[in-house]
């Protein structure tokens, strides 16, 4: 049917009636066309070790990622400063209306923060920290 049909390196899948699909020998692919994951340990691998394997990776991609968009209060205390600051210049240039809407638009970014950490049942001033982190802690990447 092709030149890949007398090729031996190939094997050749059927995925319907007159469809042949060409894979190389040694690929991820059965000769029922499922995908099968190749694990290090070979194909008796143990699955507990896997697991932990897993479990041990995304535990490093976890503590990795926490730690690039970790927010400080220093950071946070330089967002409500630019926002304080870009509300008046927009108080002053364009209306008094508008620089209150940019306050009252962090505002309410706040207060639905620290709902969220009220519901998530973190109570007091570190509720109040977090919500404060979240609303002005992107300062962190200016």
């Amino acid at each position: 049917m092709g030149p890949l049909r007398d090729d031996p390196s190939c094997s050749f899948l059927t995925s319907g009636p007159g469809q042949e699909l060409a894979t190389p020998l040694g690929s991820d692919q059965t000769e029922r066309g499922m995908m099968v994951e190749q694990w290090p340990e070979g194909p008796v691998a143990d699955p507990e070790a896997a697991r932990e394997r897993y479990n041990s990776d995304a535990r490093a991609t976890h503590k990795a990622l926490r730690e690039v968009v970790r927010a400080d209060l220093a950071a946070a205390h330089f967002g409500l400063g630019i926002v304080v600051v870009a509300s008046v210049v927009v108080g002053c240039f364009a209306a008094p209306v508008a620089g209150a809407f940019v306050v009252g638009a962090f505002a309410a970014l706040f207060l639905v923060a620290l709902a969220i950490m009220f519901l998530r049942g973190i109570r007091g001033v570190d509720a109040l920290r977090r919500a404060y982190l979240f609303t002005f802690g992107w300062a962190t990447w200016i």
